[in-house]
Order: structure tokens, then sequence, then C-alpha cells
């Protein structure tokens, strides 16, 4: 599931959103309200269900290749995404809705290096909730590893002190460090 031309897309697990209105989310780190939405290369940050705990990992400009085969072992790829074991049922099982949002409502939030994309003023999504359907699948088919770890903190601690590029989201909800 990712955006059309033109479009960015916001992931929720609640198919009945008609209209977006800014709001300092629970875990913002600024103050300013925000309606969040992402790009066809972060979609698939969000591929999870929302309160999930995930490492996530990708090859960059400035990438070794020795980091790149420590971190992505024998699977290969460019891009890896982790979760606990705790969380796979919720993965499998989740009901996941995309909305496409119109790109020209959004600018980029920490612009050069943005991960997404904010808009200050209500949105109202071009059409009705999609469901993103099997996650699994999706990260198949987008040549995505999915890792599942007893624990995401051995594997982050090596991620940031690579030269990977990465993200972390929720990790707060993770399983505390071995």
């Amino acid at each position: 599931m990712r955006p059309g031309p033109g479009e960015v897309l916001h992931f929720s697990e609640d198919p009945s959103i008609t209209r977006f209105e800014p709001h300092v989310a629970r875990t913002a780190r600024q103050p300013e309200a925000y309606v969040w939405a992402v790009d066809h290369d972060r979609s698939p940050d969000y591929w999870f269900p929302r309160g999930c705990p995930r490492a996530l990992t990708w090859i960059g400009p400035d990438t070794t290749a020795a980091d790149a085969a420590t971190v992505l072992g024998p699977g290969g790829g460019t891009r890896l995404h982790a979760i606990e074991y705790g969380w796979l049922p919720a993965l499998r099982s989740v009901r996941l809705y995309a909305y496409r949002l119109p790109a020209d409502q959004f600018r980029p939030f920490d612009a050069p290096v943005s991960h997404a994309h904010v808009a200050t003023e209500p949105v109202v999504p071009l059409g009705p909730a999609e469901p993103v359907g099997d996650l699994l699948e999706l990260h198949e088919q987008a040549g995505i590893q999915l890792r599942v770890l007893p624990n995401l903190w051995p594997l982050w601690n090596g991620v940031i002190t690579s030269t990977m590029e990465f993200s972390g989201i929720r990790l707060a909800a993770a399983r505390p460090a071995p």
C-alpha cells in the first residue's frame, strides 16, 4: 500500500475518519498541532499495528558494504523491519486502513531529511479508507525483510552504531533491554 502521484497516506485502525484535524500527538516532541502523513518511501514504516514497537533500517548512500552485510545478513535486500514475538499475533490479525490525502496540503516535516509530512489545516481524505491487507504479504512483495525477535534492543543498538539509515517507532513500548 503506497500513495499514488499527488498523494500521501495516513494509516489507521479506524476506518470511519471523514476529516483529519490537526492535533498534538500524545508522543509528540513538538508543541504544534499537525495532521501527519507519509510518502511512498516511508509508507512501509506504518505497515504495523499502531502500538507495535519496531526497528526499521535500510541501506543509505553512506552505508558500508560491511555494515549492510552485518545488519541485513544472508537475507539480503536493502531494508529490514523487526518486531518482537509478542506482537506477531497482532501483526497477523490487525485490520489496518490507509487514507489517501492530497499531497499539496502537506509539507515535509524536518526538511531536508523528512520522515513524514504535516498539514496545519484540516484535511479531507480523497476517498474512503482502504483496507491495507495482509501486512506480512506487503513486506514480502516490497522485498523487505521482516524479523521477529525476542527483544529489539540488541538489533537496535547494532543498527544505531552502524552506517545504516534507521528509524525506531514506539520503542518505549518494547520489552526492556536484556
